[in-house]
C-alpha cells in the first residue's frame, strides 16, 4: 500500500466530506444514520476548515483514494466568526432548525439543529492554546503511524506561523482516540458535557 499525505486542492470537499460521515459516529462509520442527507457532517466539520484555512489542510491518499484528513486553523476565535458571519447564514437559510420533541429527532435533525445553534467553546487558557485542529481516517489506514505524521506537519505549520498551542475536542467515549492523542503529546484540558478537550503547548 502507498500512503501519500498532500495538500488539500480544489475538489476534495466531496471526498473528505465522506470520510467525515464514515467516521462520524465517535470514530466508527455513521453512513446509516444520515442516509437522508449524507453530507450533513461534513458541512460542520470539513468544508469550513478547507475555504477559511486551507494552508492548513492535508489529504491522505492510499492506493483507493482519498482515505483521511487532518484540518486546523490558527486562530479558533478568528475561525469562528467567519463561521458565523461566512458560513452559517446560507446553512440556516438552506435547512431549518427541526421542530418537537429533539427526542424523536433523526440524527441529521440533531445536526440541523447545531447548525442554528452551534457552540463555539475554546479551552481555557485560551491564550496558551489559540489554534486548533481534528483528524479523522478510514479503518482500513488506522495503525499505520499516519496520524501522527499528519499532526506533526500541521503542528509544525501552526508553529511556523506562531501558534503557541493547538488544542482540539473528541468524544469523551472515544478511549482509542483519547490514548493515541495522549501518546503523541497532548494532555486533557477540560471535559464538557460528553467532550474532553486536550491541549499541547508549541
Amino acid at each position: 500500500m502507498t500512503l501519500t499525505i498532500r495538500d488539500c486542492r480544489p475538489g476534495d470537499e466531496q471526498t473528505a466530506s465522506y470520510i467525515c460521515l464514515k467516521t462520524g459516529d465517535h470514530g466508527k462509520d455513521s453512513e446509516l444514520f444520515y442516509t437522508d442527507d449524507p453530507d450533513a457532517l461534513g458541512r460542520i466539520y470539513v468544508a469550513p476548515y478547507l475555504k477559511f484555512s486551507p494552508e492548513l489542510a492535508l489529504i491522505l491518499e492510499d492506493d483507493e483514494g482519498v482515505c483521511g484528513y487532518a484540518l486546523a486553523t490558527f486562530d479558533s476565535r478568528e475561525f469562528f466568526s467567519r463561521y458565523e458571519d461566512e458560513w452559517r447564514p446560507a446553512l440556516c437559510e438552506q435547512f431549518p432548525d427541526p421542530s418537537g420533541d429533539p427526542s424523536s429527532w433523526s440524527h441529521v435533525q440533531e445536526v440541523y439543529h447545531l447548525y442554528h445553534n452551534p457552540d463555539y467553546f475554546c479551552p481555557e487558557p485560551y491564550a496558551e492554546y489559540p489554534s486548533h485542529l481534528h483528524i479523522d481516517f478510514l479503518e482500513r489506514v488506522r495503525g499505520l503511524g499516519m496520524g501522527r505524521r499528519m499532526i506533526e506537519q500541521l503542528v509544525g505549520r501552526l508553529r511556523s506561523r506562531g501558534s503557541p498551542g493547538v488544542h482540539l475536542g473528541m468524544s469523551d467515549v472515544n478511549d482509542v482516540a483519547r490514548g493515541f492523542y495522549l501518546a503523541i503529546g497532548f494532555h486533557e484540558l477540560i471535559r464538557r458535557r460528553s467532550a474532553i478537550y486536550m491541549g499541547m503547548k508549541l
